[in-house]
């Protein structure tokens, strides 16, 4: 199974970027959709982007359309969630994931490796 480590939160202003990666070892990286999630407190954790196997298509929440960009390096091992014109509502802490399954609504809320998660957090 591949495991996967997230780095790249932070504090940040509203209107700032943050770019986080999350880097996978241990099997083939383009055998995974690769994805990110996010859970802000008291709230259930949500879907905010994924990208195919080679990186042909990318899906957003609609909450991240526009805002946020998902893209992949197969040859690092690495996914990464560039986001920008960051609001309050953005904080979270934000979960890598991967999934052998092509994507789906259903794969998604059934995937099956996660990361730690790493803290994103955006002031007013």
């Amino acid at each position: 199974q591949v495991r996967l480590q997230e780095s790249g939160g932070g504090l940040v202003q509203a209107g700032g970027s943050l770019r986080l990666s999350c880097a996978a070892s241990g099997r083939t990286f383009t055998n995974y959709v690769m994805a990110w999630f996010r859970q802000a407190p008291g709230k259930e954790r949500e879907f905010v982007a994924a990208i195919s196997r080679g990186a042909v298509y990318t899906y957003y929440a609609d909450s991240a359309k526009g805002r946020f960009t998902i893209s992949r390096d197969n040859a690092k091992n690495t996914v990464y969630l560039q986001m920008d014109a960051l609001k309050p509502e953005d904080t979270a802490v934000y979960y890598c994931a991967a999934d052998p399954r092509p994507f789906t609504k259903t794969t998604m809320q059934n995937v099956e490796v996660w990361g730690q998660g790493t803290l994103v957090t955006v002031s007013s």
